[in-house]
């Protein structure tokens, strides 16, 4: 037994997009490439409005695969549930795609797939960061304790990723962090940037470095001071990225992953992590400042305490 549900009459459907688009620019809803999107929902998180999708062959943009996709239509999770057929349009604007006027083919629960939930514990505020051990754009070891007296915001990317919301997005927030923290002095001695792939087989130091160079847009001239970027042992990646609560699976050259940003203190504990990608490089601007601030502040009262000392011991 199954049923078709379509979302939204067209009427209320109209006054739904807008009110969800209300806040993007007109050019880009208008603009965006449009295409049919068929597949089969493999799993789906409500509060991040985000479903990963097996999805068909999408005629002149990409082959079938199963990758996540951002849905924004609240009422569509109401109904939806692992194994149910979606048929959606998907949009492509720029940096951003969505699906929009979905239409769920729900089956009976005997009859859905099982989902696979992430049950991966996240660290709390104030959690010290485990070490790890990774190999940097240039082939050197890079671990946390490398970072030690500098605030670090890590995210996690690969370079193949397809879908310009995800990976590239994060990269391009980056670049944009990058930037700023070029043109502040005191920021970029006290704070540092380091993006992680995920696909550490085909992601090689070399890969890395590319990419990298692309997205500072120095190129050959880049040398990595603010902003790294770092593969690893398989092990070692997953060990990481699991401990953010990042869950992830290849699926023939793409991987099905989810978005994690983690900012880390200068002392190595985690003072905030950013979920999926609705963040703005000024909001991690904001927390690498703040943290590079009490830096400052810790290594002044830490020298004063030692003239202090001195004072003591040198007696009147």
């Amino acid at each position: 037994m199954r049923k078709h549900v379509r979302l939204a009459p067209l009427p209320a459907l109209v006054l739904l997009l807008s009110t969800l688009f209300g806040c993007a620019r007109p050019e880009e809803t208008a603009e965006a490439k449009r295409y049919e999107l068929k597949g089969t929902v493999v799993s789906f998180d409500k509060n991040q409005r985000q479903v990963i999708v097996a999805h068909e062959e999408v005629p002149g943009l990409m082959e079938a695969m199963t990758m996540p996709f951002t849905l924004k239509d609240g009422s569509a999770y109401e109904v939806m549930q692992p194994g149910a057929k979606i048929q959606a349009t998907l949009a492509v604007s720029g940096e951003r795609s969505w699906l929009e006027n979905p239409i769920i083919t729900v089956f009976a629960p005997d009859q859905a797939a099982n989902a696979t939930t992430s049950s991966l514990r996240e660290p709390a505020v104030g959690e010290e960061v485990p070490d790890f051990t990774l190999v940097n754009q240039d082939g050197r070891r890079v671990g946390l304790r490398d970072y030690r007296g500098r605030a670090l915001a890590l995210t996690f990317i690969y370079t193949r990723c397809p879908l310009p919301d995800y990976c590239p997005l994060m990269s391009e927030n980056f670049a944009a962090v990058n930037s700023e923290m070029a043109k502040d002095p005191a920021l970029a001695s006290r704070a540092r940037l380091l993006s992680v792939t995920v696909d550490p087989e085909y992601d090689t130091p070399k890969v890395l470095r590319s990419y990298g160079a692309a997205h500072t847009g120095e190129f050959s001239g880049e040398r990595f001071g603010r902003w790294q970027f770092a593969t690893g042992a398989p092990e070692e990646v997953r060990r990481l990225a699991e401990h953010f609560g990042l869950s992830y699976a290849k699926d023939g050259d793409q991987i099905i992953h989810s978005l994690r940003t983690a900012v880390i203190t200068a002392d190595g504990r985690l003072f905030k992590l950013y979920r999926g990608n609705e963040w703005k490089p000024a909001d991690l601007l904001a927390d690498l400042r703040t943290l590079a601030a009490g830096a400052d502040k810790a290594t002044d009262a830490d020298k004063a305490n030692k003239t202090a000392g001195a004072d003591k011991k040198a007696g009147p």
